[in-house]
């Protein structure tokens, strides 16, 4: 049953420097996952409110452009001092609207913070090159200039990283950003926006929209806005890179994962379970980056699965502001129904339930969208606990034979976006890593989260659009390449044109 906390909060657009009801009469309802209570109303936007962000973005994009490297991120330095500070009060926010533990929602900020740093050594990236002399007279060089607007569609799942796997970059490189975060838990992307201003970022460089698929079409579709990055399922991320480019946008839009473990028989047994274990079911397992699969190969099956069903037994569910929790709800009744299906669909088709989490009630939580941990052995590829993305805390294992077997399974997924091996052979990793069509691969490590001087990507159908996200491929996305060729001939040199094509 729903019921509605006695403090509602109004949550608002984020425009043009201030927040700001809109003109739109639409609200939704914020939930707490924990408790299932409403905790806010979220106003969404109209048609008109979508035209004022974007033309505030683009008249903010034309100055900040100009603005210099060194003005630039002498504010995103700003910007990195207070996101520290305020650590904690977004961590709480995180909590309350998405229900993953405290430190888990502390720990998304950290990982963001560092592609803010990222971003504060911008000017590194931004340099170009210069030839001299290539032929008599004339010299080139090449630089980078911003796209101009460009709008941000985020997911629930991380409500401070990804979007500072975005607009940091985006800034930093001259652009304005929009931000469409998640209407399931938006309040988050306010207190960013507030500290942006208070860092000293200009009006309109920086704004949050809420809405649904009609804000997001509006943002697919108007010819002043640029570019388009997006994180989400699949199935929209491919709807989203088809509608942008239809209407001549640059997109980087990153889907959905099913990420696999191979455990091999010579791991070490009790780190690759700690370790799936955390993977599988931090977060309630809402992370695109979650490991869903262990393909435990050979003799080491048994004895992997004993250790995981020990570890598993031992995950203390609870609201997130419980500083024993190791983990939370999952985000909204219907997650935790679909959750209850695949799991009973793969009992019914022979699956081993190890664990059951499909039932826990959590004490003084009764209302809450809890599912506990659940272990599925002797899960086949037919199974839809194996083919569809669950996003819950689910961990499938199939056993197979070889670690040709397990190349040749993950490589059959759909997915590219996360893998890991747990081995002491080095050169079973080799292999692995060579071989395997993914595009992040760990080596005794879960989630293959790359730094954020690199970049973060998959491949197949989790990425659609060429470039990564953050690191180097995200300088590259928000910005434009230009190189200029130029002669500066001594007023007295006599003219050397030809009709013929120029040549060196």
């Amino acid at each position: 049953m729903t019921t509605i906390a006695t403090d509602v909060a109004e949550i608002l657009h984020y425009i043009n420097g201030a927040p700001s009801a809109g003109t739109g009469t639409q609200t939704q309802p914020v939930y707490n996952p924990a408790t299932g209570e409403i905790t806010g109303q979220l106003h969404l936007a109209s048609s008109e409110d979508l035209e004022q962000v974007v033309a505030a973005a683009r008249t903010a994009a034309d100055s900040w452009g100009e603005v210099s490297i060194a003005k630039r991120t002498k504010i995103m330095f700003r910007f990195q001092q207070l996101l520290g500070e305020h650590t904690d009060e977004l961590a709480r926010i995180i909590t309350s609207e998405h229900g993953k533990v405290l430190s888990d929602a502390a720990g998304e900020i950290g990982r963001g913070l560092e592609v803010v740093e990222f971003a504060c050594g911008i000017s590194q990236s931004l340099k170009g090159d210069y030839s001299d002399q290539v032929a008599g007279g004339i010299d080139v060089f090449s630089f980078r200039q911003p796209l101009g607007v460009v709008a941000g569609i985020t997911p629930f799942n991380f409500p401070v990283m990804v979007p500072l796997w975005m607009a940091p970059v985006a800034i930093a490189a001259g652009n304005a950003f929009i931000l469409k975060p998640s209407e399931r838990d938006p309040s988050a992307s306010m207190l960013i926006a507030d500290l942006f201003k208070q860092a000293g970022l200009p009006d309109g460089v920086f704004q949050v929209l809420h809405g649904g698929k009609e804000t997001v079409d509006g943002l697919l579709a108007h010819p002043e806005v640029d570019g388009i990055s997006f994180v989400g399922s699949t199935p929209i991320a491919k709807y989203v890179h088809e509608t942008a480019t239809k209407y001549g946008k640059r997109v980087q839009a990153l889907g959905g994962a099913k990420n696999h473990a191979v455990v091999m028989p010579d791991a070490d047994m009790d780190l690759a379970a700690d370790h799936i274990n955390a993977a599988a079911f931090g977060s309630a397992g809402q992370r695109c980056m979650a490991i869903s699969v262990a393909v435990a190969v050979g003799e080491g099956a048994d004895a992997l699965v004993d250790k995981l069903a020990e570890r598993g037994r031992g995950v203390n569910v609870s609201h997130g502001l419980d500083e024993k929790a190791d983990m939370g709800p999952v985000i909204t009744p219907a997650s935790k129904s679909r959750l209850q299906k695949i799991v009973g669909e793969a009992e019914q088709a022979g699956a081993a339930l190890v664990i059951d989490g499909r039932d826990l009630v959590v004490k003084d939580h009764e209302n809450g969208f809890f599912v506990g941990p659940t272990i599925i052995d002797k899960v086949n590829r037919e199974m839809s606990a194996y083919t569809e993305e669950i996003f819950g805390p689910v961990l499938v294992v199939l056993r197979v034979d070889s670690l040709e077997e397990a190349i040749e399974v993950v490589n059959a997924n759909p997915y590219g976006n996360g893998t890991a091996i747990f081995t002491s052979s080095g050169a079973h990793a080799r292999t692995y890593t060579r071989r395997i069509q993914v595009g992040m691969v760990g080596v005794n490590i879960p989630l293959p989260v790359p730094v954020a001087w690199h970049s973060f990507g998959g491949w197949k159908d989790s990425l659609f659009g060429e470039h990564h996200i953050f690191g180097p491929d995200g300088v590259r996305f928000y910005t434009r390449g230009k190189a200029v060729t130029q002669r500066w001939p001594e007023p007295t040199q006599q003219s050397t044109a030809s009709y013929s094509f120029p040549s060196n």
